[in-house]
């Protein structure tokens, strides 16, 4: 099997459109909870999401492309951008047939679903968008990535909900360990703040209804009452080692493990243990050929609703046993929000970040501890601690488990 490593990273995210100045928001504790500006929320319970600000399309891509595409593609294809631009990687010098696409989205377009629907049932079916259907699905993206820069090798749509991004980077590192692909563009991408989804969502109570910003998303706290909801993108490229050292990239760190199984449990809630979730983080670090107690850092899934944290708790005890409680843990969607499909990549690339730099973040707002939730959850920052690997876990409504192993990288 082919040793896989990352050598470039992009990401649009509601507190920063590129690596720097989401790497730079996460270390300041930034977060952007504000009230939701694309629709009139009156009506609504949730007031809060995390939404991407200051975005142009034609930054980051052809405004005629970029006219034809929805949200979550445009965040897509300016991530991958920013990665492949990151990674140094000349298209121009590459077998384009050896570098896949693996970029999902949960959900794809409900503005499109939406817009189109309501143009419906005021004007008829010969008024719908003829390019309604290729918009709104959800390998658009990877269907636009691939189109953007001339990808020709696999291109493949992950969707297992809010474990989409760690599942279609997963998914990528197998294709290269395979000999399937020299590189691939990996990540997830979701941009759903919108009626529907924000209606839908708070049907199921999984949404918190606070109109505190500080107190909105706090991941393991007591006083926790759902998740908020973001959007955006985050996209990596991965290599094999060999491709990777012949034409002299930059190794940012490695991927070693993967893991992903079933709880066969509930459509939405985890299993009450965290058996498979603790499964998932097993398979990947057996998978590394390392144990539990050489993991420094997790990053949790940490959506702050009741559940989650819980059952997520109770699967890393169970999978470190005692060496949980030496454990950093965190959640960056305490700043993020959940980005849905979008969410394991934006995790993954912090990861990364955190291996490269020795440094793992708070998990801001963490301020009440819960009697049952008894870990180490970052309360302040762990700047200069050393990290020599790291997981990234994410959960989906399904009973998907995913989690992502990286490795500082050391030659």
């Amino acid at each position: 099997m082919k040793r896989v490593v990352i050598t470039g990273m992009g990401i649009i995210s509601p507190i920063g459109n590129d690596i720097d100045t989401f790497w730079n928001s996460i270390k300041e504790q930034k977060t952007n909870f504000k009230p939701i500006t694309y629709f009139d929320t009156t009506e609504y319970k949730v007031k809060l999401a995390a939404q991407v600000e200051n975005f142009n399309p034609a930054d980051f891509m052809d405004a005629k492309a970029a006219k034809r595409m929805e949200s979550f593609c445009q965040f897509a294809v300016a991530a991958a951008g920013q990665a492949i631009k990151d990674a140094k990687l000349d298209l121009e010098k590459e077998d384009v047939t050896r570098i896949g696409v693996s970029v999902g989205s949960g959900i794809g377009s409900l503005q499109a679903i939406e817009r189109e629907h309501a143009k419906l049932l005021e004007k008829g079916p010969k008024r719908i968008a003829t390019l309604l259907v290729p918009t709104m699905i959800s390998n658009m993206a990877a269907g636009n990535v691939a189109l953007a820069f001339g990808l020709k090798g696999k291109c493949t749509n992950i969707v297992t909900a809010c474990a989409t991004g760690t599942h279609s980077i997963g998914d990528a590192y197998r294709y290269i360990q395979c000999n399937e692909a020299d590189v691939m563009v990996a990540g997830g991408t979701e941009a759903a703040i919108t009626p529907l989804g924000i209606a839908g969502f708070s049907a199921l109570t999984a949404m918190t209804t606070e109109t505190d910003p500080k107190r909105a998303s706090i991941p393991f706290d007591k006083e926790r009452s759902g998740f908020v909801m973001g959007e955006g993108a985050g996209v990596v490229v991965l290599e094999s080692y060999e491709h990777a050292i012949a034409r002299g990239a930059n190794i940012l760190a490695e991927l070693v493990g993967y893991g992903a199984t079933c709880d066969a449990y509930h459509i939405t809630s985890p299993s009450e243990d965290g058996e498979g979730a603790a499964r998932a983080m097993l398979f990947a670090i057996n998978e590394a050929g390392i144990k539990p107690e050489d993991v420094n850092y997790v990053n949790a899934h940490g959506t702050s609703t009741h559940h989650n944290d819980l059952f997520e708790t109770r699967s890393i005890k169970m999978a470190f046993k005692d060496h949980a409680y030496n454990l950093n843990v965190n959640s960056t969607k305490s700043m993020t929000g959940h980005l849905l499909g979008a969410a394991g990549a934006v995790e993954f690339i912090t990861c990364v970040k955190s291996v490269m730099e020795n440094y793992i973040h708070a998990t801001v707002g963490y301020e009440i501890p819960d009697e049952e939730l008894d870990l180490n959850y970052t309360k302040t920052p762990e700047a200069n601690k050393e990290v020599n690997y790291a997981i990234s876990n994410s959960l989906g409504f399904g009973g998907h488990n995913g989690s992502l192993l990286v490795k500082k990288y050391i030659g």
